[in-house]
């Protein structure tokens, strides 16, 4: 089995974290202790946390540490509340279950690919109700969406809850690659890999972080900073990396899923 290095981001400390075996990385306002990766320091957008979310971390450790790393080393990223967990992994009751539990290695079914992401979510059947308050554009201009599951996509739920059109000015100025591709994926597929959770190995990080860096640079220039508000936009390039990350890994990686748990860690015994 090969081994993996986790680094797990967090916008607070917190106690229970610094119980399980991860490499804890602190970003945004707030002062961590020692024990918590310092993103504040080396080539870093700890000012833009408030929008990036735990991108300010990925930063950081794409210009700053990933060239430490050897070619073949495994490296991984959970949050918080959003944990990789070993397949067929028992009922996690407490903070020693969880422990137990979390991702060491790289599974055996996994032991062929390239690149691991997380097991899809759905987004498809919407909920009509929402549909009706925050996605009457889109049903103005296709009503049949909201019988149509097949119809309830990506692109859909974006506009629904990050802002009608949105997602499409944010494709317009993708490079050329991905554009095409990325329209069709998030216009089509009805189920995604959420939370900016990945793992794999130096190269195709460094490739993953140059084109996902270099897109949000393009966006910033659309959406800027100062009109983002509430919870739906105040995150926007996190939101806006979620949907592209599964694409990319698709795209151009061997990958394979692998299960994780959301988990509030301060209600664990």
């Amino acid at each position: 089995m090969n081994k993996l290095q986790i680094f797990c981001v967090t916008n607070l400390p917190l106690t229970k974290l610094e119980e399980l075996d991860l490499n804890l990385a602190g970003v945004g306002p707030d002062l961590f202790p020692n024990n918590y990766i310092n993103t504040q320091i080396g080539e870093n957008i700890q000012y833009k946390e408030k929008h990036y979310s735990e991108l300010t971390f990925h930063y950081w450790f794409w210009k700053n540490k990933l060239n430490e790393y050897e070619n073949d080393a495994w490296i991984g990223f959970c949050q918080k509340r959003r944990f990789w967990v070993k397949p067929n992994h028992p009922l996690i009751k407490n903070i020693n279950d969880l422990n137990s539990a979390l991702l060491r290695t790289i599974p055996k079914e996994c032991s062929n690919s390239e690149a691991i992401i997380c097991q899809p979510i759905p987004v498809s059947p919407a909920k009509k109700i929402k549909m009706i308050k925050r996605g009457w554009k889109n049903l103005l201009k296709d009503p049949t969406i909201f019988f149509d599951h097949t119809k309830q996509t990506i692109k859909l739920q974006f506009d629904m809850h990050h802002g009608y059109g949105v997602l499409d000015k944010a494709i317009n100025v993708m490079n050329n690659n991905d554009r095409k591709g990325f329209r069709d994926f998030v216009n089509n597929k009805t189920s995604f890999s959420p939370n900016i959770m990945f793992i794999t190995q130096k190269k195709i990080m460094h490739n993953w972080f140059e084109d996902l860096f270099n897109w949000l640079s393009e966006c910033e220039k659309i959406f800027g900073f100062n009109n983002l508000e509430g919870y739906d936009q105040i995150r926007l390039y996190a939101y806006l990396s979620e949907r592209y990350l599964p694409f990319w890994f698709e795209k151009y990686t061997n990958f394979t899923y692998c299960p994780w748990r959301f988990i509030d860690i301060n209600l664990l015994d």
